[in-house]
């Protein structure tokens, strides 16, 4: 990860729609251009608003100022900071081995969601509380709804199926008094993603998910031993965290997999083809992507789109589909507009 330079403030009140470019797979390794967290970070002026964080600043090989990325506690004080720092969230915390995310990916995908309702708006970015956005497993973190309310002012509802990461996520949105803008709802049954979950007459302008994406916990694990690799950190003297991002059960893994659940939502978003306009999701690796795309025709999407992103040295990517026409998301857009 590319740690960023002095935070900027955060934005108090969205200013007139910002243009912005078409969506489309980008190939070098940046940010998004409007992701608050390019260059480097700025450790006195993110110690000064979490005096906390001191501690866990650490030397990195190159003698650059960072932190230790395998251990749980310095990453979640780390995110505190960034969220403070960048987006004015005052107070922010989850429970113990709950996943802790890190910031600048989670807004990169924020940023490309609004990028892809510009794409059907004349290029104008909608803001403000007319825009209702679902957030598929919230988590007890809370940061899309945090990031997606503070940059662009849109309305959430976060879905979560552990009582106890519902619990985490309602303290972070009164603490900071955002009852009003993100809501919070379990959902009942485990086994399903969108069925059972939605009210009737709600729409949402987007549905955005974070989806488990190992197959077990074993394979969960091995995957973060994987990241300790390659943060330098793998040493056998070393008493390192089984994971060092944290994460639960349904967090982290569901039987079968990124697939199976992706295939899933994506099936159970034809119930919901007129009442959500863009559906989507991260898909961690790339080679799941054919079974994706096949689901997709097989629901019957009308468009879809994979938008390629990248942090540091991590690639990631999100789908996006609408069961919807041009002419119907041409009307659709007619709620954003204001007098």
């Amino acid at each position: 990860m590319t740690p960023p330079s002095t935070p900027k403030p955060p934005r108090k009140k969205p200013k007139t729609a910002a243009t912005a470019k078409p969506v489309v797979p980008r190939k070098e390794a940046t940010l998004h251009p409007r992701n608050r967290h390019t260059g480097r970070y700025d450790f006195p002026a993110l110690i000064k608003t979490t005096p906390e964080l001191a501690q866990f600043v650490i030397l990195n090989p190159y003698g650059k100022e960072s932190i230790d990325f395998a251990s749980p506690d310095a990453v979640r004080v780390f995110n505190r900071a960034l969220l403070k720092a960048f987006y004015g969230i005052q107070h922010w915390d989850i429970p113990a081995d709950y996943l802790c995310p890190p910031v600048p990916g989670r807004a990169d995908y924020v940023h490309f969601l609004a990028d892809l309702l510009a794409s059907v708006n004349d290029g104008k970015i909608p803001r403000g509380s007319i825009v209702k956005v679902l957030d598929i497993g919230m988590g007890a973190n809370c940061v899309y709804p945090l990031i997606g309310y503070m940059e662009y002012r849109w309305n959430f509802l976060g879905s979560e199926v552990d009582p106890t990461a519902v619990a985490a996520a309602k303290a972070i949105v009164q603490s900071n008094d955002l009852s009003k803008v993100i809501q919070l709802r379990l959902q009942a049954n485990p086994k399903q993603i969108l069925l059972g979950l939605l009210e009737p007459g709600e729409r949402f302008d987007l549905t955005m998910c974070n989806p488990p994406f190992h197959a077990s916990m074993d394979e969960a694990t091995k995957g973060s031993e994987r990241k300790w690799r390659a943060l330098g950190k793998a040493d056998p003297k070393r008493k390192l965290p089984v994971l060092n991002f944290g994460g639960q059960s349904a967090e982290l893994w569901c039987e079968g997999g990124e697939v199976r659940f992706v295939t899933q939502l994506i099936a159970e978003s034809a119930h919901f083809a007129h009442k959500v306009l863009w559906f989507s999701t991260l898909v961690s690796k790339a080679s799941n992507l054919p079974a994706i795309e096949t689901a997709l025709k097989k629901a019957g999407v009308l468009e879809s789109q994979v938008v390629e992103m990248s942090q540091g040295q991590k690639q990631s990517r999100f789908v996006a589909w609408t069961f919807q026409t041009k002419n119907e998301q041409q009307i659709w857009r007619q709620r954003w507009v204001r007098d």
